[in-house]
């Protein structure tokens, strides 16, 4: 069976590249392998059939780099999700604007049985929480892409730490990555909630007020999303440092745990995981069992969205359940409101947010 595609936001994340993720030379000329696009290319179940944006030149560079037919190319979302019928519908749009773009797919004739949103889920708490439940009661499945867990590491090192006990019990983790909070870090985050398998309780936050996208964008406006970090608790006791205030240029994205049984040191950019036994008091380094190397932005990442393609056919094909719901999604974006919300009360938060603190925006691009 051959699934219809269509996509909300023809720019960078959709198929036509990123600054500071891709080649400069090739961004918005050619089309970008990590991508949603990209990732629907590397199946031979799914075809991009139609694509949407406002901007006519942006939409007209992706159509002709993604061999879209020009009449299936289409200058608003609403006219697509109306003239379409889709079996997946990708949101590649603003962070601020996946909420809206959500719902009116969920809602829409083109009646999708799922969204592939683009992290982080959304800007607000309550939006993301809106998503959601849209979604079920569309009956559409809901799948963000924080595309770390499509890959096959990250996937079996969750499963050594959940499943196997790896480290026994997790009582400390310290992290670091670079700014922005919600551009960037919301990568960190779902990785810390996704191995812990565990949703932060209380939150204690500072926001540098720094940013390095208005310049990498060439944005014409300034945002609320900075660098920034602080401490969080979670549900199961860990305990977590989350320092995201370094810029790209230096910052290395690294996670250090440390359990009952053992200690795991893992850095993304530079390649390198470390695991170390805990044998009679001592720390005994062995490999991983059954991951030879260390993940890399270069390699792992590089097919993250060819491995989505592929989850989405299986949960579709009903052989797979969702592993990267909209209410997993919302634990990240919650660590982050929190330091948000700490930082201007001067106070600390606790989760989930009470009501009016779910309504509060951080704007982002």
């Amino acid at each position: 069976m051959t699934y219809a595609a269509g996509i909300i936001g023809a720019g960078g994340i959709a198929g036509m590249g990123i600054l500071g993720m891709h080649d400069p030379e090739a961004i918005g000329r050619e089309k970008i392998e990590a991508s949603h696009a990209g990732g629907f290319d590397a199946r031979a179940e799914i075809e991009l059939v139609a694509v949407a944006d406002d901007d006519e030149d942006t939409l007209d560079r992706f159509g002709d780099a993604w061999d879209v037919p020009e009449e299936r190319r289409y200058g608003g979302h609403e006219a697509m999700l109306e003239a379409e019928d889709l079996d997946v519908v990708s949101v590649c749009t603003p962070t601020y604007l996946h909420a809206e773009h959500v719902v009116d797919a969920a809602r829409s004739a083109a009646d999708p049985s799922l969204i592939w949103c683009e992290k982080p889920i959304a800007s607000k708490v309550s939006a993301a929480e809106r998503m959601v439940s849209v979604c079920e009661e569309t009956d559409t499945e809901l799948l963000v892409n924080h595309s770390f867990r499509f890959t096959d590491k990250l996937r079996r090192l969750r499963s050594l730490i959940r499943d196997d006990g790896l480290l026994g019990d997790v009582v400390s983790v310290g992290t670091q990555f670079r700014m922005e909070l919600l551009r960037n870090s919301t990568h960190l985050l779902d990785t810390l909630v996704y191995l812990l398998d565990a949703r932060a309780e209380t939150v204690a936050g500072y926001v540098t007020g720094e940013n390095e996208a208005v310049d990498a964008l060439d944005a014409d406006r300034r945002v609320d999303d900075a660098g920034g970090g602080g401490f969080v608790v979670m549900d199961d006791g860990t305990f977590v440092t989350v320092d995201c205030t370094i810029p790209r240029e230096i910052s290395s994205m690294t996670l250090q745990f440390v359990g009952t049984q053992g200690k795991l040191y893992l850095n993304n950019d530079d390649g390198e995981w470390r695991y170390w036994r805990l044998d009679g008091g001592d720390h005994v380094e062995e490999p991983l069992p059954g991951i030879e190397g260390a993940w890399t932005w270069e390699d792992d990442y590089r097919r993250a969205f060819a491995n989505a393609a592929a989850h989405i056919v299986d949960v579709l094909d009903g052989r797979a359940e969702n592993a990267s719901t909209g209410e997993e999604a919302t634990r990240s974006l919650e660590i982050i409101a929190g330091f948000y919300l700490s930082h201007y009360t001067g106070g600390r938060v606790e989760i989930p947010l009470a009501g009016p603190l779910r309504d509060v925006r951080i704007t982002s691009w």
